[in-house]
């Protein structure tokens, strides 16, 4: 997996994909868009990771969108500003739907698409010094491709404020309101990161993912005679498999499971 605008290392089972364009604050345009949605669909195949932290070299984690970009854009025709619209959507998607856990590792400041990054991510874990920004409507513009993960994210009553305000708000207030997890110390950062990517490990990958998947599938529906019928045949499924079988065996048999060995 080698790419110009990402690296991307695996230790053990937990693979680290990091922006690397810090002289641009890791701003995002159009190669760094197509490599983020292939190193992801790469490693929703692979069977030997177990988690994925989303990084970034530097001091910023992401600006947004990279401003030659923005300028290439202002050229483009309709049909060309949807197209391209739908690769940032599909990247969002990839991070998003990645079968495996995805911890954001974020080391500083978050701005416009860079939060829409951070919000596909299932766990957020950031520096107290950290900025955040939904600075679109600044420029005449709207955050509308990653809405649908920052709404999830961030909440609905504070995603009306922070997209028409375009307010700055620290990791204290990131934290208050449920979008960053852990909101630690530079020094900090990659133990925390860490002891949450061993604690993801440790467990079943097979009812990791599907956990994962569960929340995503559950969320918002409503609670009805067919959402209670799909939650009993899940667990009834997985019960039944082999990893819920030798899940449950060994925790009778006070023993590690087969996963751990």
């Amino acid at each position: 997996m080698q790419y110009q605008n990402l690296t991307v290392a695996i230790d053990n089972a937990v693979t680290t994909v990091t922006l690397n364009r810090p002289d641009v604050r890791n701003a995002f345009n159009e190669a760094m868009i197509a490599e983020l949605t292939s190193a992801f669909n790469v490693l929703n195949d692979r069977d030997d990771v177990r988690a994925v932290v989303l990084a970034a070299n530097g001091k910023a984690f992401c600006a947004g969108a990279d401003l030659n970009w923005m300028k290439k854009m202002a050229g483009y025709s309709d049909d060309e500003n949807r197209a391209d619209a739908m690769q940032l959507a599909n990247m969002l998607l990839s991070i998003y739907r990645c079968n495996k856990p995805v911890i954001a590792r974020v080391n500083g400041d978050a701005y416009a698409g860079g939060m829409g990054l951070i919000s596909a991510c299932d766990i957020v874990v950031a520096v107290d010094s950290a900025k955040f920004c939904l600075s679109e409507a600044r420029l005449g513009l709207i955050p509308a491709t990653i809405a649908p993960y920052v709404i999830r994210a961030l909440g609905e009553q504070a995603s009306r404020r922070y997209f028409t305000t375009a307010e700055q708000f620290d990791c204290a207030t990131a934290y208050r309101l449920g979008f960053v997890a852990e909101c630690v110390s530079a020094d900090k950062l990659d133990e925390t990161v860490q002891q949450i990517a061993a604690t993801l490990c440790a467990n079943g990958p097979q009812a990791v993912k599907a956990c994962k998947r569960l929340v995503q599938d559950i969320a918002g529906r409503e609670l009805n005679a067919a959402l209670i019928e799909d939650t009993a045949a899940r667990i009834a499924q997985v019960r039944a498999g082999a990893e819920g079988r030798e899940g449950v065996a060994s925790f009778l048999d006070k023993r590690s499971p087969s996963w751990r060995a």
